[in-house]
Order: structure tokens, then sequence, then C-alpha cells
């Protein structure tokens, strides 16, 4: 007699077969059949268009009254393009800068489209979403440098109160950008990170980077979607020669001083190498005297926005997310 943890289907899963619910496990097959584990081996411009092709199999029709439009940024050389969503006959109370996921290396407006929707029908704000350079082409600090023009931008033409937001790889680019800014006359009244990359490095344990990791670096460290490896390939892959990992710019987590940032909602997936990130960053900014709240949402794994319309445990935290966007762009504290 076969077990069910036996069974072909099942095979390779690991602790995560039980750990994970059904419907979960259904999303994360269909991702890994549209973007398999191993696209990380392959040529770059072949990644983009696996990665593409799977956002668009995933994308979701917008809600009733929300619109959108392109422009692009001015930077020094170049421009960034950026899509800025408003509900049709209202006037935002705040707006929304949001960075898009994808290892700095994958995603464009296109990516995150439907999530940047259904944030602004969820709050009623203005989202602008960003198209920074990827990289191996543009290496750091390029995408940073655009995720900074972007919300300069913001803060001078809008005259609405920001709200930094991103995930994974735009996480890492929120809270830069929230670093980098804190002192600014016009700077984020919140951030909200959504699983993100901030670089962490301490703890014991195995090594990434020259770095010792513990924790869900440890634990997770071959969970589904996010493996402890295509960290190391994303991280490797837009440094520079030379690259210091103490450049708060480029690891959020190796900055000394957590003073003075907004207040900052992190929310993590158990399931996921990145979630130590979420809880040290929280611990630090408390620690400086700052506001901040972590949430690891159970049973869950990268990138599960998407999973939003098919899994409840995702639509939940998902909607933990809109709200804490809509109480900070509120000028209140989520409850």
């Amino acid at each position: 007699m076969i077990s069910e943890a036996e069974r072909p289907e099942t095979t390779g899963r690991g602790k995560y077969q039980t750990l994970l619910d059904p419907e979960l496990w259904a999303y994360i097959d269909r991702v890994n059949e549209w973007h398999p584990p191993e696209i990380v081996y392959m040529p770059i411009e072949r990644q983009r268009a696996v990665y593409d092709a799977m956002c668009r199999a995933f994308r979701e029709p917008y809600p009733p009254g929300v619109k959108a439009s392109d422009s692009a940024v001015p930077a020094i050389d170049h421009v960034v393009p950026v899509r800025r969503y408003q509900l049709a006959g209202t006037a935002p109370q705040a707006m929304v800068v949001y960075y898009h996921g994808g290892g700095f290396v994958l995603g464009g407006l296109d990516s995150h489209d439907d999530i940047c929707a259904e944030i602004c029908a969820g709050t009623g704000f203005a989202v602008l979403s960003a198209e920074y350079r990827l990289a191996p082409e543009h290496l750091h600090p390029a995408a940073f440098e655009d995720a900074l023009a972007v919300f300069e931008r913001a803060t001078a033409t809008t005259g609405l109160p920001i709200v930094l937001c991103g995930e994974s790889a735009g996480g890492n680019l929120a809270a830069a950008v929230a670093q980098a800014t804190r002192r600014h006359p016009h700077h984020a009244i919140g951030q909200v990170l959504i699983y993100p990359e901030l670089g962490g490095d301490e703890l014991d344990g195995p090594e990434l980077d020259g770095k010792a990791r513990a924790g869900s670096y440890v634990e997770h460290a071959e969970a589904p979607l996010l493996t402890l490896r295509d960290v190391e390939f994303y991280r490797h892959i837009r440094a520079g020669k030379g690259q210091s990992p103490d450049d708060p710019t480029f690891s959020p987590l190796s900055d000394t001083d957590f003073s003075g940032l907004p207040p900052t909602v992190i929310v993590t997936a158990e399931c996921d190498p990145l979630s130590a990130d979420g809880q040290a960053y929280r611990d630090r900014i408390l620690a400086a005297g700052g506001k901040a709240w972590w949430r690891e949402e159970p049973r869950l794994v990268h990138s599960f926005l998407r999973a939003r319309k098919t899994v409840p445990r995702a639509g939940e935290a998902f909607d933990r997310i809109v709200a804490a966007i809509a109480a900070l762009g509120g000028g209140d504290w989520p409850e």
C-alpha cells in the first residue's frame, strides 16, 4: 500500500507536504509549471520571458472603477516608467509608491499590475508603480536610484502623503528609500514591506555570502518557490565589483541607525528563508524607539500575493496588508 506521502505527485515535498494546505500546493504546482525552479540557471532573457508569461497567466481583472495611466519620471540620463492607479470620481487622500518583486532581475509595470489595482481599490488611495532598472544590465545602485527618483517625484508633484510599499526585492527598495529620506521635509508617513529581502546577516548557522545565517535561512532553506540558493543568486547578480554588504541602500539591515523611520509594517511568510529579515528589521526599529509591527503569516510561502484569489490563507493575508496600507495612509496604526 503506497502512503499519500509516497505517491509520485507528492514526493520531494518533504516537511512541507502536510504543513501547507492543498490549495497552496495547487498554486505552487501551477507556478512551477510556468516558472520551474531551474529557471535561475537559464539565460536572463529566457528567465524574463518565462516570468512575464507566468504573470500574464495569473493576472486578475481590475476591480470596478480603477483606472490606470502610464507616464515616466525623468532621471539624470534616462526615464523611469511609472503607472498611476486611481479610483474614478474620487480624490485620493494618500498615495502608495509601489516597488515590484522579481529579484531585481525580473518584472515591471505589468508583472504586478493587478495587485496595484487591488491596493488602489481597497484603500481608495492613488498608487504609483515604478519600473526600476534591472540587473545584471544595471547593477546596484541603479534600482535604488530609480526607486528614490520616483519617490521624490511623487512627493514633489502630488502633495499627497506617501506610503512606501514593496514586496520581495521591492520591499528592499522601499526600506532603502525610507531610510535614505527619513530626515527629508517630505518623508514617507509609513511603509509596508511584504516578504522583503533586507540582507539579513546575523546569528549562527550555515554561511551565505560569507555571513552566518540562522532561523528561517536554515529552517526554510529549501522552501517551495524560494530557496536559499535563489536568494544567493539574486543577491549576487545585482552586486557590482567590490559591493559592500554594509551599504544600507543595498542591505537595509546593515544600517547602523534605525531611528526616525516611519511607522512600519512587515509581513512575511512562515515557509520562506527571508522571514527572519522581517523580524530583525522590526526589532531594530523598536530598539531605536520607532514604531514597527511584524507578522509572519503561518503556512504560507514566498510570493503568496499571487495566490490571494485561490488560497484562503493568502487572501486573508492580502486583506490584512491592504488594511495596513489604508491605516498608515490615514495616519493611523493598524489594529
